[in-house]
């Protein structure tokens, strides 16, 4: 249980910034422009919320593995490696991110940013002072839900990283191993601890939530 802790703990440590950066980024700019085939770009950054782990995982392994786009470029080869095990956790997490803050962001008056940059002030010091910590329960919203979906990734994980121990097994890979060998105590404890987080998560956002509304 030690191992898939530290693991799952050094996936996030990876996943979690890439979420933060990407999921605010393409959140701004699906809130605050308007392009052709935007449709079509938020479309498939949703899709991973309603695609089978399995196909995510299988697209991961063309992506990720020999012949693949990164191997190309930069010679390398994940699959089978905790990196890989991040790279399938922020790509699952990304659509809660990316839904949450725009929608944090869709709720800041745009006059209000035009106002700052009238007044001189450079748009990404408009972004950084006004825009960002005006739509702050958004984006808090989006990273923990994303965080705690990051951190129960399951399916894609299992198809780019394996489940080996102490290498690539984070704690939902050990809660199957752990059913699977029939070591039911592991698997309680290791279960308790991922819906006491879970619940966590979700008691937050709605607690977030409702003081946006009241």
């Amino acid at each position: 249980m030690w191992d898939a802790t530290r693991l799952s703990l050094q996936v996030l440590a990876v996943a979690v910034p890439a979420i933060f950066l990407v999921g605010l980024a393409l959140a701004l700019l699906f809130a605050r422009r308007r392009f052709r085939g935007q449709a079509v770009a938020e479309t498939v950054v949703m899709l991973p919320l309603v695609l089978p782990p399995s196909v995510v995982g299988y697209g991961l392994l063309r992506f990720l593995g020999r012949d693949g786009p990164i191997q190309d470029a930069f010679g390398i080869n994940l699959l089978f490696s905790w990196p890989a095990a991040a790279v399938a956790s922020a790509v699952v997490a990304l659509p809660l991110m990316v839904q949450a803050t725009k929608v944090g962001i869709a709720g800041v008056d745009p006059a209000i940013e035009e106002a700052a940059r009238v007044d001189g002030a450079e748009r990404w010091r408009v972004l950084l002072t006004m825009t960002v910590p005006l739509a702050r329960r958004g984006i808090f919203v989006g990273l923990a839900l994303g965080t705690a979906r990051a951190l129960g990734e399951f399916g894609a994980t299992l198809a780019v990283a394996g489940s080996m121990p102490g290498r690539t097994q984070t704690l939902p890979l050990a809660v199957y191993d752990a059913m699977q060998r029939g070591d039911f105590d592991l698997a309680n404890q290791i279960a308790v601890v991922m819906v006491a987080i879970g619940y966590g998560t979700i008691w937050l956002t709605r607690r977030l939530e409702a003081g946006k509304e009241g």
